[in-house]
């Protein structure tokens, strides 16, 4: 598979990762684990035509595109049908209605944020589209939310393959570590503004 992403980035460039990052987004078994970090290892190449900023670019409007199918299938289908097609087909592409079932309990024990945070957790990322379609979630926040966590997502790994080199296949080995910190950040982020809102507000009275 490293063989075959490595070749659609030489031969595609951005739109390779773009493409790569789509296809991931349907069928899970692509890692973006492996994606981003290769992209970033290439942009330390002296006369590559990768750079960084473009291919979070590529890679978080890939991912988005990538989302658009998940989402109305769960928006059309429901969970029952999802399900069923999974449990019939989804060997093809990686799915379960087992995987399902968790995303769907993911959405649910975290509401409309599961759709930022879920972008940042490995097996619920490529998946956290589906409840979210079944729940009839507003397209607006969902993309929004999408696209926050996505960037955050596609920018860790791919700055980590930029700075690890040739060793960039450590992220998949410290992914868990990573998104921990990631998603610990983020919480704080917004428990620090929450707090500074909470803070102005009672200071004007």
């Amino acid at each position: 598979m490293q063989e075959w992403i490595t070749n659609t980035m030489n031969s595609l460039g951005y739109l390779g990762i773009g493409l790569l990052m789509f296809l991931e987004n349907l069928f899970p078994p692509i890692p973006s684990e492996l994606i981003m970090p290769l992209a970033g290892y290439t942009a330390t190449f002296p006369n590559t035509q990768i750079q960084v900023i473009p291919a979070i670019a590529a890679g978080v409007i890939g991912t988005i595109l990538g989302a658009i199918p998940w989402y109305y299938a769960g928006l059309i289908l429901g969970q029952q049908r999802l399900q069923v097609l999974a449990g019939r087909y989804g060997k093809w592409i990686g799915i379960s209605g087992e995987d399902i079932e968790k995303s769907v309990n993911w959405f649910q024990k975290h509401g409309t944020k599961a759709v930022l945070f879920g972008r940042l957790v490995p097996g619920i990322r490529t998946l956290i589209s589906i409840p979210a379609g079944i729940s009839k979630m507003p397209v607006v926040p969902f993309f929004l939310y999408s696209t926050i966590g996505t960037i955050v997502w596609v920018t860790l790994l791919t700055y980590a393959g930029y700075f690890l080199g040739k060793n960039y296949k450590l992220v998949e080995d410290y992914i868990d570590v990573i998104t921990k910190v990631v998603v610990f950040g983020v919480l704080l982020a917004i428990a620090a503004f929450i707090g500074y809102r909470l803070w102005k507000r009672s200071s004007r009275k």
